[in-house]
């Protein structure tokens, strides 16, 4: 947590630093695009400076302490409690920041939601998760932007991808990541039966125009005429974009513009937030040796949560916590879920690092 504190203030400094570039002051998107990294990490990196400022004065108390000064032994004596109550409070503050990772402060991510195994009431599942994550994202005053989605003819998504846009959404929906199991009678079963089926979700940071370099050379692009269910027509003209990211072999697809510019920003997004996870996902390979977060590993084969019908249970298999609250939870309250997963996160951190001060 300390590295990663480090590390944050670090690129803070750096971002100060571009802030000041005559070459990022003369081109307006990189200038926005370093106030907005600068905007979404300055609250931690304030605080992580003060908490560095914190120790020193104790540690300098300390040493009057320890002196033969005794009108200053007795200002140490008065500041240090103040001083180190103000230390662990900002501890606490660090730590509910740092949940989740070096990503936890972003204002934007990406969530993406495909059909798994259960054909067309797969599908209708993965539409009733977007429509709960959806009124989510209204309850919490975020923006929602539909980047990309592929319906099916009975109103489902095989896939769906959503922009979504707010403090504080990446740390409340990072953990949704992985498999999703529904347990009810689908609108496709005469007989009554009751049928599982599932859907994954991934949710990405969405990364800084300066964090993820993606030259045109990087990727192909292939246009193509859109089309809906059943393969009618919905634009003759070759709006729909497909980029192929040549080092990663990561596919993304756009086709709900009717402007073929716009389609290609969406799918430049989306990818650039995959190619981020991928190369993030390469560095936690890396670090397998260090702590991982039992609810954290974003393992998208991983199956997370089961929502039983017939019960109104929803479970989240990692922390063993069960809400008999189904249909409020697809109504958007999904708090029950997302805090009782934010706190487990918490006490894991707290138990790991403790006070170090």
């Amino acid at each position: 947590m300390r590295k990663m504190l480090e590390e944050k203030l670090e690129r803070f400094w750096e971002l100060e630093r571009l802030l000041q570039d005559t070459e990022v002051l003369a081109d307006s998107k990189k200038m926005q695009s370093v106030a907005r990294e600068h905007g979404s990490i300055a609250k931690l990196a304030n605080k992580y400076k003060r908490f560095k400022q914190l120790n020193e004065e104790i540690e300098e108390a300390n040493t009057i302490l320890d002196g033969n000064d005794g009108e200053l032994k007795e200002l140490a004596e008065m500041e240090l409690p103040q001083l180190k109550e103000e230390r662990e409070v900002l501890w606490n503050e660090l730590l509910d920041m740092t949940v989740g990772g070096e990503d936890a402060n972003r204002t934007s991510c990406i969530l993406e939601i495909r059909a798994g195994t259960g054909g067309d009431e797969a599908a209708l599942f993965a539409r009733d998760l977007y429509e709960m994550y959806k009124h989510y994202c209204e309850d919490n005053g975020w923006k929602t932007e539909l980047m990309s989605m592929n319906p099916t003819e009975l109103g489902g998504f095989k896939e769906i991808v959503l922009g979504i846009n707010g403090e504080g959404c990446f740390r409340h929906l990072q953990f949704e990541s992985g498999g999703h199991r529904v347990q009810r009678v689908p609108e496709t079963e005469a007989k009554g039966r009751i049928h599982t089926s599932a859907a994954t979700v991934a949710v990405m940071a969405e990364p800084e125009d300066v964090e993820v370099d993606l030259p045109p050379d990087s990727y192909r692009i292939d246009r193509f005429c859109s089309s809906g269910p059943g393969g009618q027509h919905v634009n003759k003209t070759e709006s729909a974009i497909r980029l192929t990211h040549y080092e990663t072999g990561i596919v993304v697809s756009c086709q709900d513009e009717k402007s073929q510019h716009k389609n290609l920003a969406k799918a430049l997004r989306v990818l650039k937030s995959r190619v981020y996870d991928f190369r993030q996902n390469e560095e936690d390979q890396k670090r397998l040796e260090e702590r991982k977060s039992k609810i954290g590993s974003g393992d998208r084969s991983q199956r997370i949560r089961t929502y039983n019908f017939p019960e109104n249970r929803v479970t989240d298999h990692r922390i063993n916590l069960t809400v008999y609250k189904l249909d409020t939870i697809l109504a958007g309250h999904l708090e029950y879920m997302v805090d009782g997963l934010l706190e487990y996160e918490r006490q894991e951190l707290q138990s790991a690092f403790g006070t170090s001060f």
